[in-house]
């Protein structure tokens, strides 16, 4: 049938489907109006007065041309040049750049930016709430076992070694071995369908998940609902790096650290993020801002992502993503987190080392690596955060300043003893940081 447990890599073969990027063509930057001699209803005489700054009116008589979208999700613009829609509403790329894309929809006639995380292009597998277009293997596994599916969740997703082909993971239960995920390779013929097991083959994959969501003919379970999938994150705006003191509303205070505190806040009462506050006499402003810079540089799904900074007066605000489960150590002493089993304190061991290794690659260290630096989200991934000790090194050595605080129990011993910090450092601590995963936050060393 095809079903592979465990394997880490997929020999997939097939064309599959064509979802390449088609060419844009961009617009003209003109007003489209009535042809005066048509017979067709007459529209305001004025269409650009109900416009905002920065939106553009065309006409739907206006030939259309280059990718069409549809909305995966509602959006609200929060700012002027912004393009508000509906989910399910179809809308014309005319400029594709970075996470935010000009485009023009084709409901309301109007133009502005749009986020591009939440289109996909029309016709198109991305548009299937159970397809995962940029999913690894081993992320797949971890959606489907997250909270809010059961057994028969699914999702396809694409392969990582072969571009074009596709697998079917289902989350499956196991009365000896609880909650497990199979993959199902899904091949492709020459004359464009696709088959998981070669006696029956459709034509296209949505037929495929139709005909196993009826009966499970060979797998192991019949498909039942798609991997739940929450709304994006909103890229952040475009070029808001120093941004305005009022544009934040804290609310919640979540804690309390060497350099301020941390709070739950609201960028223009709409984008929930975390806020970081420098305690006045602290650090200088100078290091602060060398924080944020460092942090900018790093991009990866397994560190906490920095947005901006307020720096123009006191207190100073680093604005971050915000991470529901706040921190690895209070969720793991909490309820939920103390149910956990084994192979989601190894999962959660897994999602840290990914992060650090990155880290590692791009020639940095950490320095201060514990769960109370790791943070978790509603769908239990974890992301290392907290890099205000972290340092660039070019060396491979970086030695502490004089005075420097750094957390003892965490800390490797030629670290403490000279001073001097490597990337075998942070391998240290990543050790003591294991402990705590698998004591469900115990504190090392206890006593000393």
């Amino acid at each position: 049938m095809g079903c592979i447990k465990s394997k880490r890599k997929e020999n997939l073969h097939g064309d599959g489907l064509d979802l390449k990027n088609q060419p844009v063509r961009k617009t003209e930057r003109t007003i489209y109006v009535r042809d005066p001699t048509s017979n067709k209803q007459q529209r305001p005489a004025n269409p650009e007065a109900q416009l905002l700054p920065g939106q553009r009116f065309v006409s739907q008589d206006a030939e259309e041309h280059g990718v069409i979208v549809v909305a995966l999700y509602p959006y609200d613009g929060i700012h002027e040049e912004d393009l508000s829609f509906k989910k399910g509403e179809k809308l014309k790329v005319i400029e594709e750049s970075g996470e935010w894309w000009r485009a023009k929809s084709l409901t309301t006639r109007k133009e502005g930016f749009i986020p591009s995380n939440y289109v996909a292009k029309v016709n198109t597998l991305e548009t299937e709430e159970w397809f995962f277009k940029d999913i690894t293997r081993k992320d797949a596994e971890r959606q489907l076992l997250a909270p809010g599916n059961g057994p028969g969740a699914f999702l396809i997703r694409e392969s990582e070694t072969l571009k074009g082909s596709y697998s079917l993971s289902i989350r499956d239960y196991d009365p000896e071995h609880g909650d497990v995920i199979k993959h199902y390779k899904i091949r492709s013929l020459d004359n464009g369908g696709f088959y998981i097991s070669p006696r029956i083959t459709f034509p296209n994959i949505n037929d495929m998940i139709k005909h196993y969501q009826r009966q499970s003919d060979g797998l192991c379970r019949k498909l039942e609902k798609a991997c739940i999938s929450p709304k994006p994150q909103k890229p952040w705006d475009k070029d808001a790096w120093e941004i305005p003191r009022e544009s934040i509303k804290l609310v919640k205070k979540l804690g309390a650290g060497q350099f301020g505190e941390v709070w739950m806040g609201y960028y223009h009462n709409s984008t929930k993020v975390a806020v970081k506050t420098l305690k006045p006499g602290t650090m200088s402003v100078q290091a602060f801002l060398e924080e944020a810079n460092l942090m900018k540089t790093l991009q990866h799904d397994k560190l906490v992502r920095l947005y901006a900074v307020v720096t123009k007066e006191e207190p100073i605000y680093i604005i971050t993503e915000f991470m529901a489960k706040g921190s690895l150590l209070d969720f793991l002493k909490s309820d939920e987190g103390s149910k956990l089993l084994l192979p989601k304190l190894i999962d959660f061991s897994a999602q840290i080392a990914e992060g650090m290794a990155y880290i590692e690659r791009k020639n940095y260290i950490h320095r201060d690596l514990r769960a109370a630096n790791v943070l978790v989200s509603d769908l239990l991934m974890c992301k290392i955060a907290d890099f205000g000790l972290a340092r660039v090194i070019e060396d491979n050595e970086y030695t502490a300043r004089e005075g420097a605080k750094f957390p003892i129990k965490w800390t490797a011993p030629e670290a403490i003893n000279y001073g001097s910090f490597t990337i075998k450092s942070d391998v240290w601590s990543f050790g003591i940081l294991l402990y705590e995963i698998v004591t469900y936050g115990k504190i090392p060393y206890p006593g000393m």
